[in-house]
């Protein structure tokens, strides 16, 4: 019969999506979207029929940057727990 318990020796598998990879690529994709925005809201000053919109990359801004500042702090949390 097989044993119930796992060995304590195994090391608990990592998925894909939190590998230093997966967020490096998050992060770069990231700093895109945040160049993206702030041409943007660049954009949308220098146009006065443009002016409404500003909030729409001045979202992308924030949502980028909330991503950026997640993904990092859990690379941070990765490397001080080993």
């Amino acid at each position: 019969m097989p044993s119930e318990k796992n060995p304590v020796f195994r090391k608990p598998v990592i998925p894909w999506y939190q590998s230093k990879t997966a967020y490096g690529l998050t992060i770069a994709f990231m700093l895109v979207v945040l160049f993206v925005g702030l041409v943007g809201i660049a954009v949308t000053r220098e146009y006065e029929a443009y002016n409404g919109y500003t909030w729409v990359p001045a979202l992308l801004v924030i949502l980028g940057g909330c991503l950026i500042i997640t993904n990092i702090i859990r690379l941070i949390r990765r490397y001080t727990s080993k």
